[in-house]
């Protein structure tokens, strides 16, 4: 598959769920996750004719400098720093295992910025399990690494919130499934049926 269809459908992805994760920041943030995440895709569109000429390394780094200088509130730098980290660590032609290290190293300076740990209600709650499974290996891996996410996603609904607003909301925020999760899990989600 080719990295414009990819990205192409990872945006569609986040535009087409922008309500579903508006309520969910609704519930334990500030609303606006959603709109935040669909400003990201569309301006990542945009460079659609760039990002087409550009290597996968190259084109992960743009993209991710675009979350940046564009997506508002934390989801920005997280998005982002995921990107630029993969852009850095991923070979051109990445098999399961580079892309293990590689979410390795990212799920390492994602907890570096945001001081954060797996367990704490966060998107490292999808990509630490994902990267255990890629890092695994074994047959079915795609739809197992799909279904990992989903489920790792739906399986904050149970945690405590430790880091950002909804970690002032206590006992309220658990039921509510995180929406960086959520989305990273759509993500992941996309790359595998477009693989």
């Amino acid at each position: 598959m080719e990295l414009k269809k990819i990205i192409e459908a990872c945006t569609q992805t986040l535009i087409d769920h922008v309500e579903e994760l508006t309520e969910l920041d609704s519930a334990i943030g500030d609303g606006d996750h959603g709109l935040n995440m669909k400003r990201g895709a569309l301006a990542i569109r945009a460079k659609l004719p760039e990002l087409d000429t550009k290597s996968l390394n190259d084109a992960l780094k743009t993209m991710g400098m675009t979350c940046m200088s564009t997506v508002g509130g934390s989801s920005g730098p997280v998005f982002g720093t995921l990107m630029v980290t993969l852009g850095k660590e991923l070979p051109e032609h990445p098999n399961s295992a580079h892309v293990a290290k590689a979410l390795a190293a990212g799920i390492a300076a994602l907890s570096r910025l945001g001081k954060v740990e797996v367990g704490q209600k966060t998107l490292l709650d999808v990509l630490d399990p994902v990267q255990k499974v890629l890092a695994a290996g074994g047959d079915n891996l795609v739809a197992r690494v799909k279904q990992c996410a989903f489920d790792s996603a739906q399986a904050t609904a149970a945690m405590d919130a430790i880091k950002g607003r909804a970690s002032f909301l206590g006992d309220r925020a658990l039921g509510h499934v995180d929406p960086g999760s959520r989305s990273m899990a759509l993500i992941i989600g996309t790359l595998c049926d477009t693989l």
